[in-house]
């Protein structure tokens, strides 16, 4: 799962990259409202983090032009500004959650859960396909309740293709999930991580599906 932290305070922007980086989420800090509207313009991910008192161009705005292009990605808005009159304002223009600075870091990785539950479509922190398994709270995957052991990486895709089990999702979506603006988004990369997964779970019910010119598809095994 790909966060966007949009947060002017360095301090407080580079402790938040560092605690979900542990989570093994994929991060991406901007300290601006118009580098990280350009940004969303051409990225994608499955949450921001979104200060209100950003240079350039506000959070507000920032969040408006998002919603304007029919962007429904989850927006987790960040701001001092505790005032019910101030949380009703931006829940209506568009938020999805809203927290007060300061913060504890548990309640915001609760919410980050939530809200990432939310966008896929699931009430359960479970996930399954066939005997495989997925707790988004503990971030961990079972075989028939036997731990799966994973890296980051071969992690962050089988999450992804768990997600989105029963779709086929590109190369190019996986890459994009998987690396920062940092990083090389690289879709050879993609092949290796699959390749691996594909061997842990030969004694899995739930198999990864190579459809050609289109990307992978998670299914269990049998289904035609």
């Amino acid at each position: 799962m790909r966060i966007l932290v949009v947060e002017d305070n360095t301090e407080l922007a580079q402790w938040l990259g560092r605690t979900l980086r542990k989570e093994q989420y994929t991060v991406d800090c901007i300290d601006n409202g118009a580098d990280a509207d350009f940004a969303l313009k051409s990225e994608k991910y499955n949450l921001i983090i979104l200060d209100l008192a950003l240079p350039k161009l506000d959070g507000k705005e920032v969040l408006r032009r998002l919603r304007a292009r029919d962007d429904q990605t989850p927006v987790l808005i960040l701001t001092a500004n505790n005032t019910i009159q101030s949380r009703v304002s931006k829940l209506d223009q568009g938020a999805d959650d809203y927290m007060a600075k300061p913060f504890e870091i548990e309640e915001l990785e609760a919410r980050i859960r939530m809200l990432l539950r939310r966008s896929s479509g699931q009430a359960s922190p479970l996930i399954a396909c066939g005997d495989l398994s997925y707790n988004t709270n503990t971030r961990e995957f079972h075989i028939s309740q036997q731990l799966l052991a994973l890296t980051p990486r071969e992690r962050a895709v089988l999450e992804m293709l768990l997600r989105k089990s029963g779709t086929t999702v590109t190369k190019h979506a996986l890459a994009q999930s998987l690396f920062s603006l940092s990083e090389d988004a690289s879709t050879d990369a993609i092949e290796i991580y699959v390749h691996r997964l594909r061997k842990k779970l030969e004694h899995s019910s739930a198999q990864i599906m190579t459809l050609r010119g289109l990307g992978y598809l998670l299914r269990p095994a049998g289904n035609e």
